[in-house]
């Protein structure tokens, strides 16, 4: 049973949410070889305020 965890900042909608579960799953049955209800997604959406890189918040890179 794959489990897929996508981490990402928040602010998508819900619309790009089905289109992004839609496609990953349909990735997953491709590759692993197993059928849609066997796959679930987790998203994980933070603030970018909580992620940094090189040493500077998310927020002040842009």
């Amino acid at each position: 049973m794959p489990l897929v965890i996508i981490e990402a900042d928040e602010g998508r909608t819900i619309e790009q949410k089905r289109g992004l579960v839609k496609d990953v799953t349909e990735a997953v049955c491709k590759n692993y070889n197993v059928k849609p209800e066997s796959v679930s997604i987790h998203i994980h959406e933070g603030k970018k305020e909580n992620r940094a890189k090189a040493g500077k918040l998310a927020i002040d890179l842009g």
